[in-house]
């Protein structure tokens, strides 16, 4: 455990050399980047991977607004520097990406380089992004029903080992309908789990052995975690000042051709427009038949990628 910003995050740490932060996303823990830590150390690199805030052995705030983009940042900065660090890497997937995306955009000065893997840039839009999407999906879209009080929570906490189950298979390259933005959208009588799969046999990406660590992660439940999502459009007004700002350190995107979240509406134009909204960006790396989980899924592919990336920025 290190003290951080005012709160305890439980962490992980393997290897010596130049910081790499790894961050992981919803619902995950530390242990999503299990594949990462080796090579990376191997490399020549100290990784370091948090539970955060919300998540596993971290602390779980109770102040819903306690989970904005500013004190998710917050807590990067904050570990690089508990860490005895002035700057890092930081790398993240899923709700990862946009926390390690934001921490270049605000804190370019402690960001040696950033990835992102899944999700690309959440440039601000023009309006906050629940409203958008409620108009769009006739309040369907699962950040919508993250928002509403308690019930996305009892769903998932009725069975943990059953709900990650299902979130984890029905996301990934293996699933049938992988990449189909409609996995997005709930239905409002019947919850998201309802009708997912749940795959007799799980993918050789993950085990029965991966899935008990990441169900007593969340055996305190999943409010902490879905509070993220509850502070979307608080997010969208505390980062008014940086509308049109770039993000300037080095970059590297890599996402998976059967993910469903460069599917949904409007990223793909967004994903075209990268070069623009991020002037050191590499050409994004995308992995064929991999869906939403990168690097579980393509732990080979995404550690070259990431060594490669490093080791040019660290020489």
């Amino acid at each position: 455990m290190i003290d951080v910003n005012g709160i305890q995050l439980h962490i992980a740490e393997q290897g010596e050399g130049p910081l790499v932060v790894l961050l992981h996303g919803f619902p995950e823990s530390w242990h999503s980047w299990r594949h990462q830590f080796g090579p990376l150390a191997e490399a020549g690199f100290r990784v370091v991977a948090p539970d955060q805030r919300g998540y596993g052995g971290s602390d779980r705030p109770e102040d819903v607004s306690a989970y904005s983009i500013l004190h998710l940042v917050g807590d990067v900065v904050g570990l690089i520097h508990a860490l005895g660090e002035e700057r890092a890497f930081v790398v993240g997937h899923d709700w990862g990406a946009p926390v390690a995306w934001h921490t270049a955009l605000l804190r370019p000065d402690v960001v040696r380089g950033v990835a992102g893997l899944s999700v690309p840039p959440p440039f601000r839009g023009q309006r906050p992004p629940l409203e958008t999407m409620r108009e769009r999906f006739e309040g369907r879209f699962y950040w919508n029903y993250f928002n509403q009080p308690g019930a996305a929570d009892a769903e998932f906490a009725a069975d943990t080992r059953t709900t990650l189950r299902k979130l984890l298979y029905s996301a990934s390259g293996d699933a049938p309908d992988a990449g189909r933005p409609e996995q997005a959208l709930v239905d409002l009588e019947r919850g998201w789990l309802t009708d997912a799969p749940n795959p007799e046999v799980l993918p050789e990406w993950l085990t029965e052995d991966d899935l008990d660590v990441l169900t007593e992660s969340f055996e305190p439940g999943f409010t902490g975690a879905l509070n993220w999502y509850r502070n979307l459009d608080r997010n969208w007004e505390l980062t008014a000042p940086w509308q049109g700002a770039v993000v300037s350190p080095p970059a590297l995107y890599v996402y998976g051709d059967r993910d469903l979240v460069p599917a949904f509406p409007g990223t793909p134009e967004l994903i075209e427009r990268l070069p623009e909204l991020m002037p050191n960006l590499r050409k994004p790396l995308v992995l064929p038949g991999c869906g939403h989980w990168t690097q579980q899924e393509r732990p080979t592919e995404v550690n070259e990628a990431l060594t490669g990336f490093l080791t040019e920025l660290r020489d």
